[in-house]
């Protein structure tokens, strides 16, 4: 039997790497947009689907998709807060993820940010754009080699971009409970007060705990930076505090920053807002801020051999639990509400 795949998110350009790398030849339905509670019914009469983030898999569309006849609610994303875990369990989905996919995808973009604020090349570009070719103060810049770069969080992901950086001369610092060998090669470990004093560029690399590390770059946070800093987040929008640093960016405590995520995104990313919608007033702030402020639309993964990687480990997880009844990137749900048990 062919098994039935819907794939919510897919944009134009991934297209044919979903056909190109579909070896268990699945049926697949590819939307472009993010699934919601209003466009559900494109899951019905499917075996699976597969998600990314922002996608809605609340209870109410899971036991839409139970009803349906879906049995495995797949993501292709690390990150998996998307899924009512509660309620797959309750409603007998199988769910697994993406545990990781190319490290140099988010590095690269970290890196670019970082370099786009520390030259102003955006500044720059964007005045040449008018066609105004002086040269003023603002160009003015250190170089790398003349900077240090603290990495908050040597994982794959800070350890690349860490690697990025040290190969551009950069003296790079970092910050990890677990400080791993390898990262020791690259960075030199230092406390995180040390670390925030003594960086030019911060970028982050860290999980989100709900509950735990909410809005860690906050006043206090900012205020052990060096003056003058450059902040990049690519981990997670929760992890930072808008107000704080829009307040930071204003008195120049900060120079530049830049984000590829924000908290609650679905609400911002990939729509346009030309038809009366307004922004959040802080987020509105901090973009007003441009070229001093970098905004990219959560496109960290969004290279060809992250897709390839999040893809591909999809197809692997539906045909291993198709054909072995599970797979090593399932995720664990919780037991059944004893409601529906």
């Amino acid at each position: 039997m062919t098994m039935k795949v819907v794939c919510y998110g897919v944009r134009e350009n991934e297209v044919p790497f979903f056909h190109q790398l579909n070896k268990y030849d699945f049926e697949l339905t590819l939307i472009e947009e993010l699934l919601t509670n209003e466009n559900i019914e494109t899951a019905k009469g499917m075996d699976a689907v597969l998600l990314r983030g922002n996608c809605v898999a609340d209870r109410k569309n899971i036991q839409q998709m139970k009803e349906y006849g879906v049995t495995y609610l797949f993501t292709r994303t690390v990150g998996y807060n998307h899924i009512d875990l509660q309620a797959a369990a309750d409603f007998d989905m199988y769910v697994a993820r993406v545990p990781s996919y190319s490290p140099n995808a988010i590095a690269e973009l970290s890196l670019t940010l970082a370099m786009s604020l520390l030259r102003h090349t955006a500044y720059t570009t964007n005045k040449t754009s008018k066609k105004d070719f002086t040269v003023d103060s603002v160009m003015f810049s250190k170089e790398i080699r003349n900077c240090k770069v603290g990495i908050i969080g040597t994982g794959k992901i800070g350890l690349t971009e860490a690697q990025l950086f040290k190969g551009l001369g950069a003296e790079v610092l970092g910050y990890d409970i677990y400080q791993s060998e390898e990262a020791k090669q690259v960075v030199t470990f230092v406390e995180l007060d040390k670390l925030l004093k003594e960086s030019d560029i911060v970028s982050l690399h860290v999980p989100y705990f709900p509950g735990k590390n909410d809005k860690m770059v906050n006043n206090e946070f900012i205020s052990k930076m060096k003056d003058g800093a450059i902040f990049i987040n690519t981990a997670r929008g929760e992890l930072q505090d808008n107000e704080a640093i829009l307040k930071a960016l204003r008195s120049h405590k900060l120079e530049g920053f830049a984000t590829d995520v924000f908290a609650n995104e679905q609400e911002i990313f990939f729509q346009k807002f030309n038809n009366g919608k307004k922004l959040d007033p802080t987020i509105q702030a901090l973009i007003d801020l441009y070229p001093r402020v970098l905004v990219t639309p959560h496109i960290g993964s969004n290279t060809d051999e992250a897709l390839t990687n999040m893809i591909e480990t999809s197809f692997e997880n539906l045909h291993e639990m198709i054909t072995k009844g599970s797979t090593t990137n399932a995720v664990a749900l919780p037991k059944k509400s004893q409601a529906v048990s």
